[in-house]
C-alpha cells in the first residue's frame, strides 16, 4: 500500500509542476476554444437497462453523437462497438452546452436510474473548469434463457464524477483532470454447476448472487499539447490510473490492485507548406499490488506480472489540393516473461476522386493492454483473479468510399483486414472455490490469435429539419486458431435509426441493433447464442431553453437475449425523465 500512495503523490506532484511549467509561456493571445460539459463514460454502463455489453469490432464510421466528451481524458479505446445512448445525452433539442449547467434525471421500470450533473465553475476564453457527475444503476428481476424461466436480480450501481481544467495559451493548451469512480454489481449470471467438479469441491454450496462485487478507479491527467501553427509542434501526455475489484474469483479472497502509468510524447515539424515530419512515444507501464491472502494458488506462482508496453512512432505526411498521405510505422514491444517485439504500419491516405466523394486507406497496429481496468470497460464479469497478456495487432487495413453527391444524401463502403496474436474472447465458467462461497458464473479470459474480414455500408439521409435515416450493417468473417471459434463476436451487425421532428419542440427517434451468428464457450462446450434485435423508442419535447421532458422504451419488441451467456438483458423496460439546463 505504501507504494500505491508514493506513485498518487509523484502524479500530484507532477501535476503541479507541470501547471507552473506551462504559465511561464503564456501571453495576451489565445484560442476561443469551448471545452464541453461532459464525462467520458464508459459505454458498458451508459444506460441502467444495459447491465452488460458486448464486445464486437468496431468499425470506421461517423457516428451520430448528440454531445461531445471532455477531452481531458485519453481513454482507452476497447474493441466494441454497441448501439447505445451516450451518457447524458440531453434528449431534447436545448443548447445546453451554451448555459453554465445541466441536469438530467430518469427514472423507469426495474428500478432504473439514470442522472447527470454538470457545472461549468469557469468558462472563459482563456480558462475552462468543469465540475461532473453521472450515475447509472438498475435493481429488477430478469429471467433467464437457460432451463426453466426462473428469475434472478440483476443488480448495478455506476457512479463517476470529477473535475476537469483546460488553459489555453497563444500555442499550447493545457488540459489537467481528476476523476473518481465506483461501481457496484451482483454476479447474476446463471449457474453453470458441473456434477463431476461439484465433486471435488462439495463445500461450495450454492453460488453467490447476492453479495456485491465492486471496483473502484482513481484517474489523474495531465497533458500540453502545442497548436499546429509552431515551427516545432509537440505534446506531453501523462495518465495515471488506480484501479481495483474489492473481491477475487470469490468473496472470501481480496483482489489486487492495478497501477498504470502512461506517458505520451510527441516532436512534429512542418516544412515546404504542405509537409510535416513527426515521431510520437508512448510508455505503459503497470504495476500489481497482490494481498497477502489472495488465492489457493497464490503460493506456487504469483498471478500477474508487472511489465511495460513501448510504442515509437515516426512518421512523415504530405498534402496535396485533393489529397493528402501519412507514412509511418509503429515499432512496438512489450516485457516481462512475455516479452513481445513487432512492428506494424501506421499508414493513411485520401483522394477526392470525383466531388464530394473520398477514396480512404488506413493500416495500422498497436497493442491491446488487456489490463483490469480496460477488460472490466468490455466485461465487468471478468474472472479478476488473473492478470491477461496484451493482444498485439500486427496489421488493422481499411479501404473505403465517402461520398455525398446528393443533398441531404451520404453513403460510405468499406473492407477490411486484421490480424492480432493474442486476441482477447471470453470464456463461461464456474469460480469453484474451496470455502462455501463462489461466483456461478464468470468470464474467463481466452487468448486466441484471429483474423478477421469485415465489409460493410454505411447510408444516411437527412430532409431539413423533419427527418434523418441511417442504416449501417458489417459483415465479419472470423478465422481463430484451430477448434475455436470467435466467442461473442456477431458475423452481421445492422444499425438502423430514424428521427422524426413532426412539429416543433417535439422529436421521436427509433433505433434498432441486429447481432447474429455470436457462440459462447462454456466450460468447454460451445453454445450457440440468441440474436440481438433490439428496437428502442424515445420521445422528447422541448418546453423551452430550460426544460424538457422525454420518454424512453426499450426493447419494445419484447426479444429475449443475452450479450454474455447466462447474463439475460432485462425484457421491455420503460423510463421517464427530465432535463434542466441552467
Amino acid at each position: 500500500m505504501k507504494t500505491i500512495y508514493n506513485i498518487k503523490a509523484f502524479c500530484l506532484i507532477l501535476l503541479g509542476a507541470t501547471s507552473l511549467t506551462v504559465n511561464a509561456q503564456e501571453n495576451t493571445d489565445n484560442l476561443n476554444r469551448e471545452m464541453t460539459l461532459e464525462r467520458e463514460y464508459d459505454p458498458s454502463v451508459q444506460d441502467a437497462n444495459k447491465v452488460n455489453t458486448l464486445p464486437v469490432v468496431k468499425e470506421p464510421e461517423v457516428r451520430k453523437m448528440p454531445i461531445d466528451y471532455a477531452n481531458y481524458s485519453v481513454a482507452a479505446d476497447p474493441e466494441k462497438e454497441i448501439n447505445l445512448l451516450p451518457s447524458g445525452k440531453v434528449m431534447t433539442d436545448m443548447l445546453y452546452n451554451k448555459r453554465r449547467g445541466y441536469f438530467n434525471f430518469g427514472g423507469g421500470t426495474y428500478l432504473n436510474l439514470n442522472g447527470d450533473l454538470g457545472y461549468h465553475i469557469l468558462n472563459t476564453e482563456k480558462d475552462q473548469l468543469n465540475l461532473f457527475f453521472s450515475h447509472r444503476s438498475t435493481s429488477g428481476n430478469v429471467k433467464y434463457l437457460q432451463g426453466e424461466e426462473e428469475k434472478v436480480k440483476a443488480k448495478l450501481n455506476d457512479n463517476l464524477g470529477g473535475l476537469s481544467f483546460a488553459h489555453t495559451f497563444s500555442k499550447a493548451k493545457l488540459d489537467l483532470g481528476v476523476k473518481y469512480g465506483y461501481t457496484g454489481f451482483n454476479y447474476y449470471g446463471y449457474d453453470l454447476n458441473d456434477p463431476w467438479l461439484s465433486s471435488f469441491y462439495p463445500a461450495s454450496g450454492t453460488p453467490d448472487m447476492d453479495t456485491n462485487q465492486s471496483s473502484q478507479l482513481i484517474n489523474i491527467h495531465a497533458g500540453i499539447y502545442s497548436s499546429e501553427e509552431v515551427s516545432l509542434g509537440y505534446l506531453l501526455d501523462i495518465d495515471f490510473k488506480n484501479f481495483s475489484y474489492k473481491y477475487a474469483y470469490s468473496p472470501d479472497y481480496d483482489e489486487v490492485t492495478e497501477n498504470a502509468f502512461r506517458a505520451k510524447v510527441g516532436l512534429f515539424s512542418a516544412f515546404g507548406g504542405n509537409q510535416m515530419v513527426g515521431v510520437n512515444g508512448m510508455l505503459h507501464y503497470f504495476n500489481y499490488s497482490e494481498p497477502e491472502l489472495f488465492s489457493p494458488v497464490t503460493s506456487f506462482a504469483p498471478l500477474f506480472e508487472n511489465y511495460a508496453e513501448v510504442t515509437l512512432t515516426p512518421y512523415y505526411k504530405i498534402t496535396g489540393d485533393n489529397w493528402k498521405v501519412k507514412l509511418g510505422a509503429n515499432i512496438m514491444f512489450t516485457t516481462g516473461d512475455y516479452s513481445k517485439f513487432f512492428v506494424s504500419p501506421d499508414i493513411a491516405a485520401d483522394v477526392e476522386v470525383v466531388d464530394k466523394t473520398v477514396l480512404y486507406l488506413t493500416a495500422d497496429g498497436r497493442i491491446q493492454s488487456n489490463s483490469a481496468y480496460d477488460i472490466s470497460r468490455i466485461n465487468r464479469y471478468i474472472d479478476p483473479s488473473y492478470g491477461v497478456i496484451p493482444s498485439r495487432t500486427w496489421l488493422d487495413a481499411t479501404i473505403g468510399l465517402k461520398s455525398g453527391v446528393a443533398p441531404g444524401f451520404w453513403f460510405t463502403i468499406f473492407a477490411g483486414y486484421k490480424i492480432t496474436d493474442d486476441d482477447l474472447f471470453f470464456n463461461q465458467s464456474n469460480s469453484y472455490g474451496v470455502n462455501q462461497s463462489y461466483w456461478g458464473n464468470i468470464s474467463q479470459a481466452l487468448l486466441l490469435n484471429s483474423k478477421v474480414f469485415r465489409g460493410g455500408a454505411e447510408l444516411k439521409y437527412a430532409y431539413q429539419n423533419l427527418l434523418d435515416v441511417s442504416l449501417k450493417g458489417v459483415y465479419n468473417s472470423w478465422s481463430v486458431n484451430e477448434d475455436f471459434e470467435a466467442y461473442g463476436k456477431p458475423d452481421l451487425e445492422i444499425n438502423a435509426g430514424m428521427e422524426i421532428r413532426p412539429v416543433d419542440k417535439v422529436s421521436v427517434l427509433l433505433d434498432y441493433y441486429l447481432a447474429t451468428g455470436r457462440e459462447a464457450l462454456v466450460q468447454g462446450r460451445e453454445v450457440k447464442m440468441k440474436n440481438i434485435s433490439e428496437l428502442n423508442l424515445t420521445g422528447t419535447y422541448t418546453f423551452n431553453d430550460t426544460f424538457g421532458a422525454y420518454i424512453k422504451l426499450n426493447n419494445i419488441l419484447f426479444q429475449k437475449y443475452e450479450y454474455i451467456y447466462g447474463y439475460p438483458m432485462q425484457g421491455f423496460s420503460a423510463m421517464v425523465g427530465v432535463n434542466i439546463n441552467f
